[in-house]
């Protein structure tokens, strides 16, 4: 077991309180990065302005710098520090918090959605996405589109992707700004989100186009491995069936978040928890080892859905939380209830994670 092993293995947790027993921040030699595994330890880091999301000498993956998918990345604000991530996010997240519950739900409610791992994988990965289009005002069809155009550009984000599946991804950049140059074009747009960002962007058009591919990458993986492990934790825990669905993912994402671990890269010597950090040092935040800290959440080993004053570094935290984190997780209890509601007999599934260096992502498949 190693710490980035442990984002897929069957049960992490018991290892993330090892590491959390050893220290906040301790450096790993295999891997030659530190390791932030308590819950002060990774607000520490999530907060020190000198800890930066990407290498300042390699803010674009090499393999696939130079592409679409490369300009996308180096775009994105997720990607970026300064203003670069101040503009697009202040155009971005204050639509993102003013989404209907209502909408939310009846667009989730219009997709068929069937009682087999078929019919589990497209409400877990497509459905959402394209929940996000239609609220951008693209047509089912062409959200139907961008959810298979998504599921290739991801590919982008992964380092175990292949040759072949980088080369998609590029294609599938490509073909998402298309989509949305046609989109911006469109007169007869009445979407209030792509009418509310396109009001408060100032930056050029490029940018805007790399942020909204944006924010249907960051919808796909994450949302879906929240969906597949709330799902889980019903199979686990029948008595969950009779819980709010809202409840159990606001637990789940906590509990047992898709987003396991994210980097930071430090950008000038600096000192946290006491440590000295030198320029170009690596840091692994272990969020889900931070999640389940006793000094964040009482009783944090137990699956509580009524739990008060929930606490959970799943969406991030200061200057790059998650703008979209209250879409994704009104979203998540959507598909969650509907699933849910076609009863779906989900003890005869067999499932197993996608591999991943940082995401925790069930992928269920008929045991027949």
């Amino acid at each position: 077991m190693d710490p980035i092993i442990a984002a897929t293995h069957a049960d992490p947790y018991p290892y993330y309180a090892q590491l959390r027993a050893q220290g906040g921040l301790v450096f790993h030699e295999r891997l030659n990065m530190w390791v932030a595994s308590t819950a002060r330890a990774v607000a520490a880091v999530l907060a020190h302005p000198d800890c930066h999301v990407r290498p300042a000498q390699e803010p674009v993956p090499k393999a696939i710098a130079g592409g679409m998918a490369g300009k996308v990345f180096g775009q994105l604000m997720r990607m970026n520090e300064g203003e670069r991530q101040r503009c697009p996010r202040s155009a971005i997240e204050p639509g993102l918090a003013l989404i209907d519950v209502d909408e939310v739900n009846s667009l989730v409610a219009a997709r068929l959605i069937t009682p087999h791992a078929d019919g589990l994988y497209n409400a877990m990965f497509r459905g959402p996405v394209c929940v996000v289009a239609a609220l951008l005002g693209f047509t089912p069809a062409q959200g139907r589109a961008i959810s298979e155009l998504t599921a290739e550009f991801v590919a982008c984000l992964s380092p175990l992707s292949d040759q072949a599946q980088l080369d998609a991804a590029q294609a599938a950049a490509e073909h998402l700004r298309g989509y949305l140059i046609e989109l911006l074009d469109d007169s007869d747009n009445n979407s209030p989100l792509l009418a509310g960002i396109r009001g408060r962007f100032t930056g050029d058009p490029e940018t805007l186009f790399a942020n909204l591919i944006g924010l249907f990458s960051q919808t796909f993986d994450a949302t879906a491995g929240l969906i597949g492990n709330a799902l889980l934790a019903v199979i686990r825990h029948p008595l969950l069936l009779e819980a709010r669905a809202e409840d159990v993912i606001a637990e789940t994402q906590r509990f047992d978040p898709s987003v396991q671990n994210t980097r930071r890269f430090v950008a000038a010597p600096c000192e946290i928890e006491g440590v000295s950090l030198d320029s170009g040092d690596v840091i692994l935040l272990l969020l889900a080892s931070a999640n389940r800290d006793p000094q964040l959440n009482d009783r944090a080993d137990v699956f509580l859905v009524d739990r008060p004053q929930r606490r959970s570094f799943t969406f991030g935290a200061g200057r790059h939380h998650c703008p979209g984190h209250v879409l994704a997780l009104g979203i998540a209890s959507a598909t969650l209830r509907e699933i849910l509601a076609h009863r779906p007999a989900l003890e005869q599934f067999a499932w197993a994670y996608r591999p991943s260096l940082n995401g925790r992502v069930p992928v269920f498949r008929d045991a027949s």
